[in-house]
């Protein structure tokens, strides 16, 4: 009796530290993903229009530049069927390894491809297929780390241990903004030449990083249970895909109830970054201003995950959404200041609303899927979000600035009407805090 006493807290100690570990393994493998994936949107907007659209409109060459940024978006669905497809069949832990070193990959020769001036436009078709690789890597990423440490995770914690991997995010751009800030400090011939390239190549250093921490984990022991419960069965393992599409409903769902989240994620490094400048704050201030602000928010997203495990995912992320809209013309009334100050103030406010949505996103999309066929349906449903939601936002934002005369009116618009779409669906979507993600359906 006293034997099974101590063995049974070892063992539940023995668990809570695997669950630690594989937290902070996916929120620093999110991290490094985010760093690659995100410093090519501060790219878009201070250096791609003018080192691969040299000579053409400066507005023409920033809505050229996000039609790059956007390759990444279309792909990240493909890379979140393939990479789902085979996290579901063999397991998680592979496919985040293969989705580390296919981002860092791309990322390093990104900051190697040769500028207009020397190739043509060469540069801009080689960037933008680094840039769908880029993209089939973060969607196979997000998926694998986000149940990775779901389902390592306290039932009544799931919130907040997925939130970790989302809170990768605006630490990437932390990383990449800084990075890429220190260097925009350099002249400006210096820094179109060769001081953008740096944060790329450094890529590369954080894929050794990456890597490490990665091969350090177990495998899903929820994913594991299910294998094992339908071999013993002698069920015939279906094709995750087609296992999703024969239940749609989930993936439409979720794909516009996260869609607003990812097109007000992507507007604040790209167009809002570009629009502050425009108004006469110095490029250097507004991207140490965006990341000071990014800083700020990793807290917010985490605590977002939290209140959505006591209160439910749809309440927190409907509330962050409301007060979004609200603060829109308040928000590009700072940016235009001219002022750092403001901008940061700005950033810090849009960032913190956004956490009340982003924070229980990870759990809310992974928990509706049931468990051999989770990581496909919450890859594609997150990435199909991110496509419809971001992949084309800043572009059609920028256009919509260009051809109103530069009137901000129309941009806060389009924003508007694409967080009321994302409310109805979350307020329709069921809630999913208390699902059990042993259910293999």
């Amino acid at each position: 009796m006293s034997g099974h006493t101590t063995l049974a807290p070892a063992g539940t100690a023995a668990k809570r530290k695997e669950a630690r570990t594989v937290i902070l393994s996916s929120y620093l493998g999110s991290t490094i993903e985010f760093y690659d994936f995100l410093l090519y949107a501060t790219a878009a907007a201070v250096a791609f229009p003018k080192v691969f659209f040299a000579g053409t409109d400066e507005w023409v060459g920033v809505v050229a530049a996000y039609a790059t940024f956007a390759a990444g978006y279309v792909a990240r669905p493909l890379g979140g069927i393939i990479f789902g497809h085979f996290g579901d069949k063999v397991g998680r832990k592979g496919m985040l390894i293969i989705s580390m070193a296919m981002m860092g990959i791309a990322s390093t020769l990104i900051g190697l491809i040769p500028g207009a001036g020397v190739i043509g436009p060469w540069g801009a078709v080689i960037l933008v297929l680094l840039r769908v690789c880029q993209g089939i890597a973060v969607g196979g990423e997000w998926g694998g780390a986000a149940l990775m440490a779901l389902e390592h995770a306290d039932p009544k914690r799931r919130g907040f241990a997925a939130s970790f991997v989302n809170a990768g995010a605006p630490t990437g751009a932390v990383l990449g903004t800084l990075v890429m800030g220190a260097f925009s400090a350099l002249p400006q011939d210096a820094f179109l030449a060769w001081g953008w390239r740096v944060p790329f190549l450094l890529s590369f250093v954080l894929l050794i990083v990456g890597m490490f921490v990665r091969l350090r984990v177990s495998e899903s022991p929820i994913f594991a249970e299910a294998v094992a419960k339908e071999e013993a069965q002698g069920a015939k393992r279906k094709i995750p895909l087609l296992d999703v599409l024969r239940r749609p409903k989930a993936l439409i769902m979720i794909m516009f109830a996260g869609a607003a989240g990812f097109g007000l994620q992507v507007v604040l490094p790209t167009f809002s970054v570009t629009y502050a400048v425009s108004k006469g704050a110095p490029q250097q201030g507004v991207l140490y201003a965006f990341a000071g602000a990014s800083a700020i928010s990793i807290v917010f997203v985490l605590l977002g995950g939290r209140l959505s495990d006591r209160f439910g995912r749809r309440p927190v992320m409907i509330t962050g959404l409301a007060l979004f809209i609200a603060y829109l013309f308040p928000m590009f009334g700072m940016l235009g200041s001219g002022n750092v100050a403001m901008v940061f103030v700005a950033f810090t406010v849009a960032l913190i609303l956004h956490s009340s949505l982003y924070g229980p996103l990870a759990a809310f999309v992974s928990e509706q899927f049931g468990t051999t066929s989770r990581y496909t349906g919450a890859a594609v449903g997150y990435q199909l979000a991110t496509l419809i939601g971001a992949g084309f936002t800043p572009g059609i934002i920028a256009g919509l600035y260009k051809d109103s005369g530069q009137s901000i009116l129309p941009v806060v618009v389009f924003l508007s009407v694409m967080a009321l779409v994302s409310i109805v669906f979350i307020a329709l979507t069921r809630e999913s805090k208390n699902n059990d993600l042993t259910t293999v359906r």
